[in-house]
């Protein structure tokens, strides 16, 4: 089972935890222990990006594993990317931040759609589908 939480950069608990029922719900069988959804600003995902992964831009979502056995880690998403991707695609922004929480559980997961075999993409389709999802991140990608 797992439990979700969503917070703004500084850890602070958001007042509308939607997402994190919407997880709850939808996550993979699996997935177990605690999840925090960090909900960044562009700059904020930019020095995270630029730190983590060498690039500097603002991507939209990070995962970061937990070493604490009962967490799965933090997922990172950048607000006005979220904002601008869910414009883009023509859904709500509610939408494009539950594709992007689920694609950086997925990673927290294990899944890694850079060096496997398409597992990831056929997970992430499989929950996207039943969740009632558009297009996940890996498909958009591959357009």
């Amino acid at each position: 089972m797992i439990r979700a939480e969503i917070t703004d950069a500084q850890g602070r608990r958001m007042r509308s935890q939607s997402l994190a029922r919407w997880i709850e719900r939808h996550a993979p069988k699996k997935a177990s222990g605690t999840l925090v959804v960090a909900i960044v600003s562009d700059a904020t995902m930019r020095r995270f990006n630029r730190q983590f992964r060498r690039k500097d831009y603002a991507t939209d979502v990070l995962s970061f594993p937990s070493i604490a056995p009962d967490d799965l880690g933090e997922v990172a998403i950048a607000s006005g990317v979220c904002r601008r991707q869910a414009r883009e695609a023509r859904h709500p922004e509610s939408v494009e931040a539950r594709i992007l929480a689920l694609h950086g559980l997925l990673h927290l997961m294990g899944y890694d759609h850079e060096h496997d075999t398409g597992e990831m993409r056929r997970t992430e389709e499989r929950l996207r589908k039943r969740a009632g999802l558009p297009s996940g991140l890996i498909r958009r990608a591959t357009r």
